[in-house]
């Protein structure tokens, strides 16, 4: 223990400061999609991914890796948003162990009536409070923090998806829905 390098208090402060903010705003956001909205924010995450990608589809391990989520945490998710009607999920084209997540119309129709909620959430409790200044710095300091996590992360992920697999990673195919020329424009939290 004595290699380790404790924080000061300035720095004690500063990390309590953040994991507060970073809890509170989270849990904030996650509350107020459900009340309003009827799905947790990991949810609206992936229709808004879905939202963006060509023909409104994506593989399922792109999925994941572009919600930063373990391969069998999205298949549960996705597994839910059938259920609803907001996502289809279908065998990949020329590949019998992959599959694509397409966002349905009913879909589409639920991220669009979130949409605006969550925005309005977003933009009270993290733009407006904020001066542009600061919200720079906050782009910067969240690039800096994901950048110095990405191998960490990416191997967490690796490993969960080992211990309890789902959806084969395989090479990018086209999706279903963007062959027959389904596509809308996208909805963004911004």
């Amino acid at each position: 223990m004595d290699d380790v390098r404790w924080l000061s208090s300035a720095e004690q402060e500063i990390w309590r400061a953040y994991m507060t903010a970073n809890v509170q705003f989270s849990a904030y956001i996650d509350q107020q999609m459900r009340r309003e909205s009827g799905m947790p924010i990991a949810y609206y995450e992936i229709l808004v991914r879905l939202s963006e990608a060509p023909g409104r589809c994506q593989r399922m391990s792109e999925l994941a890796e572009a919600s930063q989520s373990s391969r069998s945490r999205l298949s549960h998710a996705v597994s839910a948003l059938e259920k609803q009607g907001w996502v289809v999920r279908s065998p990949a084209d020329g590949d019998r162990r992959g599959w694509v997540a397409s966002l349905t119309d009913t879909g589409f129709a639920a991220l669009a009536a979130a949409a605006p909620g969550h925005v309005t959430a977003v933009r009270e409790h993290l733009f407006d409070v904020l001066t542009p200044h600061q919200l720079e710095t906050l782009r910067e300091i969240g690039l800096a923090i994901s950048a110095g996590l990405k191998t960490e992360c990416d191997e967490a992920r690796a490993e969960e998806d080992q211990s309890c697999p789902t959806e084969a990673d395989a090479d990018a195919v086209a999706c279903p829905a963007e062959e027959a020329g389904a596509g809308a424009r996208p909805i963004t939290a911004g």
